[in-house]
């Protein structure tokens, strides 16, 4: 009798070890919310970690610093604005010290949490954004054009706002008949995919206002699904089966027809919230009430979702927060980071690939986003579009101070971006993430447009208080309308030469391997 022994698939992903972190390096005395809604409670950056909590009257989450650990005092200040229970919190991509909150009390609320976290009650917010008539529960910050934030409400609408004017740019009423379960971006913010309670998986182009693409039916199951975009533009489901088995689907957009791949797991009535980690093309499942943490590798090669591993431990998550790339430890092969929210606690648990060597490891850590915007908001509502700015994360990522210290409580317009350089700058240091080659000189180019459009302004206002020539003040002003335009031009150029390098650089990289 002879065996065919079977071929094992190529992946660096297959042996990712998942471990919690000792009793003394986890938050104790965290009081987490007890709110019937389906969200993480908690939101994660390389600053500061924050969990939505229970207040008595009104709503609070907890902000501390993401080095915390040991027991939280009952006295310990709370960002305490709203006047009803917090639903969702997500961290500003581009500023690690900006904050936006979803309540019942039908606000969106956008805060500044001061370096070293609160000392004190925090009770008004930067901005408040008031629009929706039922209360907020899904908030979703453009990926790479600053100051634009998403918010969805019980009231079947979504928003698009300008935060930095704290004004509504985009509403979608109309692509939505029933509660809408969640909203995602695709990687540079020119469409959104949202699932909704009449099963219905949407694509839509949020500045047009149109839906793109529509699934009846992504999952047959009545319990709520999630809905997250892949780098790649596939779109990535969760949700239940008609007998209520949780499912995973995998969707190309090109094509809704059928899905690439279904999984079925288990009966559990969590919902199943989806992390996902462009870098490495995994996907983190995370249900409510569940005692595991299941992870995926998602590929070219059928059956395209390839199931790695599943961390289980024996207390249940009331929610979880999941660590952007830019501060996980790089020297340990951490390749992602989870809060697991307990009743009362939260517990690190740390994702990594096994290596023996102590050299930073290139093939786990490309390029990944950095906190610059690649557009201004203008630019975006004007109908740009942009990749990420990406950085290295060799030698580790330090997180600078915020960009808008000194400014906010001023200007209550949330965006200073021409001082932005000052605040990235203070952040750089030994160990601080650089620009990658490929996009150094976009990064360079923004700055430089920034200032001169800066310079050119303050030249012009000049010009307006000492001569009141009414002919040299229209001259000057088409002269600065045609060199601002000339400079947004290039720097799409510039975009667009770097994406091409990125994708040189790769292959080169392949021939270099001998995979090509």
């Amino acid at each position: 009798m002879s065996f065919r022994r079977g071929v094992v698939r190529q992946s660096k992903f297959r042996h990712v070890f998942a471990q919690a972190w000792k009793t003394e390096h986890c938050i104790d005395d965290v009081r987490v919310s007890r709110v019937t809604w389906d969200s993480p409670l908690c939101a994660v950056n390389p600053k500061f970690i924050a969990v939505i909590v229970e207040a008595g009257g009104g709503g609070a989450f907890l902000v501390v610093p993401v080095s915390k650990s040991g027991r939280i005092d009952q006295s310990s200040p709370t960002v305490c604005g709203h006047a009803a229970p917090v639903l969702d919190i997500q961290w500003c991509p581009h500023d690690d010290n900006i904050i936006a909150s979803a309540s019942e009390d039908c606000t969106v609320k956008v805060w500044q949490i001061p370096d070293g976290g609160l000392t004190s009650p925090m009770t008004e917010a930067v901005v408040t954004l008031e629009g929706h008539s039922k209360r907020v529960g899904i908030l979703a910050w453009h990926p790479t054009a600053f100051n634009i934030l998403l918010t969805a409400g019980c009231d079947n609408v979504v928003f698009v706002w300008d935060v930095g004017k704290g004004e509504l740019v985009y509403q979608l009423s109309d692509a939505h008949p029933d509660l809408i379960y969640s909203v995602g971006w695709n990687k540079d913010g020119s469409a959104i995919c949202t699932v909704c309670k009449d099963k219905a998986l949407r694509v839509i182009d949020p500045r047009r206002g149109t839906v793109l693409k529509v699934r009846e039916k992504v999952h047959d199951g009545t319990r709520p699904m999630r809905a997250v975009f892949l780098a790649d533009g596939k779109i990535l489901t969760t949700g239940f089966s008609r007998m209520s088995e949780r499912q995973l689907a995998l969707w190309d957009t090109k094509d809704l027809s059928e899905p690439m791949a279904v999984q079925e797991m288990d009966t559990s009535n969590g919902v199943l919230l989806p992390f996902y980690d462009p870098d490495t093309n995994m996907i983190y499942l995370c249900g409510k009430g569940d005692c595991t943490i299941r992870y995926f590798e998602v590929t070219d090669e059928s059956p395209y979702v390839h199931f790695l591993n599943l961390y289980s431990s024996k207390e249940p998550q009331r929610g979880a927060g999941f660590l952007s790339k830019r501060g996980v430890d790089v020297n340990k092969c951490e390749i992602a980071r989870f809060y697991k929210l307990h009743e009362r606690k939260v517990e690190p648990i740390s994702m990594t690939v096994p290596r023996k060597s102590d050299l930073f490891q290139g093939d786990l850590y490309p390029d990944t986003a950095g906190p610059e915007p690649s557009l201004l908001a203008e630019d975006w509502i004007a109908g740009q579009d942009a990749p990420p700015l990406l950085v290295s994360l060799s030698g580790g990522y330090n997180a600078p101070p915020s960009k808008h210290r000194d400014t906010l409580r001023s200007n209550p317009k949330l965006v200073s971006q021409d001082s932005s350089g000052a605040g990235a700058g203070a952040g750089a240091g030994a160990g601080a993430a650089q620009p990658s080659s490929a996009n150094a000189a976009a990064a360079t180019t923004t700055s430089v447009t920034r200032e001169m459009e800066g310079e050119f302004r303050s030249q012009s206002r000049a010009a307006r208080e000492t001569d009141g020539t009414s002919d040299r003040l229209k001259r000057e002003e088409e002269m600065l309308n045609e060199l601002l335009a000339e400079m947004k031009a290039l720097r799409t150029v510039v975009l667009a030469q770097n994406q091409r390098i990125d994708l040189l650089e790769r292959q080169l990289a392949r021939i270099e391997d001998g995979d090509v």
